[in-house]
């Protein structure tokens, strides 16, 4: 992380402005049309250009016109944030087109999962400007109350502290107490970045927050395996898991949730499994990475969030 302090980016208040990117795939029209409706009926006013709807053979046109337009709205002085259209693939692209310097003067939430995490790590880890990990437009947004969690979505936007992240469901693999800055995503996107300039490095004394959708129990050991060799693991002080959707071996016995449990056996610090955030089967929750939060394993395990991502 940089050795600057955090820069927090100002809470997205009533009727602020916020920009629809597509810094990956692009999604059909309609999806894309019930998800800014769903950001004007909660108060806010949706901007975007049309580069959103150019289209490439996988992704939301060319890197550099999806970089060009994150920037153009990233620099926008009228624009408070900046949430995704959806993942799929290609945000990694971006990254060697951003300016890190143009970041962080002028710091604003982004919002995504999934894909998007190649972003989600750079911001946080690299910036030092905490982000989102919460709902796009594709199935989340666009669905309204069904596809996400508006408590902790609109608390997030807005600064709430000491709000909690409790949902029912959690799994304690291990209990224990911790506190420290969150950070993460959605694993396959975090293990693809080893290797590179853009890392996945989170400081030491770091909470983890890992999921991912549709990875077989054997991939999920190995991408473990990898963050354990890299060092990354070791970093962490608690581990926090989504739901893993999908994630189960096919007709089989072998699940996500044994195989997280058996990989982490030796971990040494809380572990958590289940938090719906990203790839769930319900509602999507919101997650501040880049912020302080504190493991809950006892009565009501999850997450509270102890320093705002904005202010």
């Amino acid at each position: 992380m940089s050795a600057d302090p955090i820069i927090r980016p100002s809470a997205v208040r009533p009727g602020a402005r916020i920009a629809v990117v597509a810094p990956a795939s692009g999604c059909a029209r309609d999806e894309f049309d019930r998800g800014v409706a769903e950001i004007v009926r909660l108060g806010f006013e949706p901007v975007y250009t049309e580069a959103v709807f150019t289209r490439s053979v996988f992704t939301a046109g060319t890197p550099q016109v999806r970089a060009a337009d994150f920037m153009r709205a990233w620099a926008d002085p009228t624009v408070a944030a900046l949430v995704a259209v959806r993942g799929g693939y290609g945000s990694v692209h971006l990254l060697p087109l951003l300016s890190m310097a143009e970041v962080r003067r002028t710091p604003k939430l982004f919002i995504g999962y999934s894909d998007t995490t190649s972003l989600l790590s750079w911001l946080t880890v690299q910036c030092g400007i905490p982000a989102l990990h919460g709902p796009m437009l594709e199935g989340r947004l666009s669905l309204t109350a069904g596809g996400y969690d508006r408590a902790s979505f609109m608390a997030m936007l807005q600064g709430a502290r000491g709000f909690a992240l409790t949902p029912d469901g959690i799994d304690v693999l291990a209990p224990g107490e911790a506190t420290g800055p969150l950070f993460g995503g959605t694993l396959t996107q975090l293990v693809a970045s080893l290797g590179t300039p853009y890392a996945f490095a989170p400081p030491p004394g770091s909470v983890l927050f890992l999921e991912d959708v549709n990875e077989r129990p054997y991939r999920i050991d190995r991408m473990l395996t990898q963050l354990a060799l890299a060092g990354v693991l070791a970093r962490a002080q608690a581990l926090v898991f989504g739901e893993m959707r999908g994630c189960d071996e096919p007709g089989g016995p072998i699940t996500a949730r044994a195989t997280i449990a058996a990989a982490t056996r030796d971990f040494g610090g809380p572990v958590l499994f289940g938090m719906p955030s990203g790839h769930t089967t319900g509602p999507c929750w919101t997650l501040p990475l880049g912020v302080t939060v504190r493991v809950e394993t006892r009565s009501r395990p999850g997450l509270i969030v102890e320093d705002a991502a904005v202010v």
